[in-house]
């Protein structure tokens, strides 16, 4: 069980590295570079929603003796996403 939140740990971990340079190259584009860039950079924070959302999933079958170090890291991981997304609105 843990394992496959572990494992959407690393993804999500890796994923948040990429958004975060994509978001910091942005300003520097113009153009069809810069329209590409949002759009990749869109696609991602969808895809990084979607790992946040399978990891809740899993930290709800985890038995509840055990949920609670889950839940926290849960909680650091939705306070990194909103982070990214206003970084990007910004």
């Amino acid at each position: 069980m843990s394992s496959d939140f572990e494992g959407y740990e690393q993804d999500f971990s890796v994923l948040s590295a990429e958004i975060t340079n994509r978001i910091g190259k942005v300003p520097k584009l113009l153009g069809d570079e810069k329209r590409q860039m949002v759009s990749n950079v869109e696609k991602q924070l969808e895809e990084a929603r979607e790992l946040l959302e399978q990891m809740e999933l899993e930290v709800r079958e985890i038995p509840p003796q055990s949920r609670g170090m889950y839940s926290s890291r849960m909680r650091s991981y939705k306070q990194e996403m909103e982070k990214l997304e206003a970084d990007f609105v910004s």
